[in-house]
């Protein structure tokens, strides 16, 4: 069996002859055609006002914290199980990050422990939609509602994922994606910020664009801003792979069901959730291995390495990372979220790349089998026995 990544994107004849466009003809009038066709499409797709191209999630959300006024002095709260792009852009604009526990069948930020952080300091929250998967979102908005807080979605990894109807990116005031070569959608690097507020929008339009206000005197910078753009072949290469979106979803939901039948009847593995009402995109196939077998996530790794399988560890909490390791909020953390820090050291993320087929994914699962040996336990907890879709 060839060496199988874990992860990569959907590439046809679609994309490369819209970035062949692009290149020949997105220039002098034309600069700003295919940014505009992918943003329309896009938030046709996901049914809300606006859309927003930039160079990456990252800068999604720091121009969401930057539009919404939070800076020093504030609270911004965070699933501790996410990557750090979710919380460092908190630090960019002076604010604190507040690191709270996760759901332990969605791992996504838990809105008990939400509410359990909150202060009179806490300005909004960054829900994640992690790995495709959705959290109780009607839970979280009451919170967000009583408290009067923000909610920035980070749907980087949801991409088509569904909560009761409505599609990720699209629940909270402004939601924000990646296109990192890695995601569903891909620009090889991008991502885009989404909003139905008028104000906010308009406020990204112009904190993107160095401090310009639309239609003023050229280089006239009203404050001190940000250069937010994204290039037009990669716009075009995001146009096409939206085209095709529901062709890129469905092929990760078929590649969560491979795995799905391969390894149900293990017990002491447990996949990603799919909670009733949602639809998860399955972006990374997860497994979580039962602590009872003994084998951490590094371990996991480095053995089945050895079999060409490249695997992903599951997110390190937030707050034990060095990089937080002074935060007070991240020593309180560390104390508090039980479920994150139960989880994280015992998950790995699958090969779940657009190039799989069910003979690479039964590959992987029998190797896995093999790495467990006799140690696991064969009877499937309930929510695994339904395969989510058939092979085909």
């Amino acid at each position: 069996m060839e060496n199988i990544p874990v992860s990569g994107p959907w590439i046809t004849e679609k994309e490369i002859a819209y970035v062949t466009e692009a290149v020949s003809s997105a220039w002098y009038s034309q600069a700003n055609v295919f940014h505009q066709r992918f943003e329309e499409k896009f938030a046709d797709y996901l049914g809300v006002r606006y859309a927003v191209t930039l160079p990456s999630c990252t800068a999604a959300i720091h121009l969401a914290l930057a539009a919404l006024g939070i800076g020093p002095g504030d609270e911004v709260v965070v699933p501790d199980i996410t990557w750090i792009a979710t919380a460092a852009p908190i630090s960019y604009v002076g604010a604190t990050p507040v690191f709270v526990d996760i759901d332990p069948r969605t791992w996504c930020l838990s809105a008990a422990s939400l509410e359990e952080c909150l202060t009179s300091r806490t300005k909004a929250v960054i829900p994640v939609d992690l790995y495709g998967g959705m959290p109780d979102w009607d839970a979280i908005r009451a919170v967000a509602v009583r408290h009067n807080l923000a909610v920035i979605e980070d749907a980087a990894e949801a991409l088509g994922s569904e909560y009761h109807g409505r599609k990720a990116g699209s629940l909270g005031d402004l939601g924000v994606f990646s296109f990192h070569g890695s995601k569903t959608l891909t620009t090889g690097e991008g991502g885009m910020l989404v909003t139905d507020r008028t104000e906010i929008y308009e406020r990204v339009l112009f904190l993107r664009d160095h401090g310009r206000r639309p239609g003023d005197k050229m280089f006239w910078n009203t404050e001190v801003a940000y250069k937010y753009k994204m290039s037009s072949m990669q716009a075009a290469l995001g146009l096409a792979q939206m085209e095709r979106i529901e062709e890129l979803v469905d092929r990760k939901r078929r590649i969560f069901s491979w795995y799905q039948q391969e390894l149900a009847g293990v017990q002491d593995v447990t996949l990603n959730y799919e909670a009733p009402g949602t639809k998860n995109t399955y972006w990374m196939v997860t497994a979580v291995l039962a602590e009872e077998l003994g084998l951490e996530k590094e371990r996991i790794i480095e053995l089945i390495r050895k079999d060409g399988i490249d695997c992903r560890p599951f997110f390190y909490p937030l707050s034990s990372l060095p990089a937080y390791q002074d935060l007070l909020s991240a020593q309180q953390a560390r104390r508090r979220n039980h479920v994150s820090y139960h989880l994280s050291p015992y998950g790995v993320n699958l090969p779940s790349g657009m190039n799989m087929t069910a003979k690479k994914a039964r590959y992987v699962s029998q190797t896995l089998h093999g790495i467990l040996g006799g140690s696991a336990r064969h009877a499937p907890p309930a929510y695994l026995k339904t395969a989510y879709l058939t092979e085909g």
